[in-house]
């Protein structure tokens, strides 16, 4: 493997941030003028790709977030049963009472004591649950069930005319 010049190693840096090629050679001081076209050159040289794919599979080992860890905890909240939240007579279960899945599927949850007119207390605990159908929409587009693209194909008169100038540009 070739090595990386000083500025290449700095967009493999910058790249990993956010995956976005333009905004990466920004980043590593190439011009914005041309950096669209310098970032997807510098992926396409086998040397960059293989040190962003290094550098990923580094970050995947020490974070242990992995594509698949990812998906599953997506599909803990996009298939949580919010009845599993409660015991069999319809009280809420404790913090320490729910499984792991249903954990997961906790947002954030708010205990406070109430004192009724008579002086007796209760524990209120009210949990607020993750976004479903945010989780469930995700989990689609990552399996390819929907696409916020729009492919366009042209052809005729129109589509050599944008070939030939994309030629001539490089």
């Amino acid at each position: 493997m070739r090595g990386l010049t000083p500025k290449q190693a700095k967009f493999v840096g910058e790249y990993l941030i956010d995956l976005n090629a333009t905004q990466a050679a920004i980043r590593a001081g190439y011009s914005a003028k041309t950096a669209d076209r310098i970032g997807a050159q510098l992926l396409g040289k086998t040397w960059v790709a293989s040190a962003v794919a290094e550098r990923m599979t580094a970050r995947e080992r020490r974070t242990e977030v992995t594509q698949d860890r990812v998906l599953l905890e997506l599909a803990r909240l996009a298939f949580f049963d919010p009845r599993r939240l409660l015991n069999d007579d319809g009280t809420p279960k404790q913090v320490t009472e729910l499984d792991d899945d249903t954990a997961a599927a906790i947002a954030g949850m708010k205990v406070r004591t109430v004192a009724s007119a008579d002086g007796t207390t209760a524990t209120v605990t009210e949990y607020k649950i993750a976004d479903k159908g945010q989780a469930i929409t995700n989990a689609m587009r990552h399996l390819g069930m929907f696409s916020d693209r729009l492919d366009v194909n042209l052809v005729g008169p129109l589509a050599e005319r944008l070939a030939r100038a994309r030629a001539r540009n490089g």
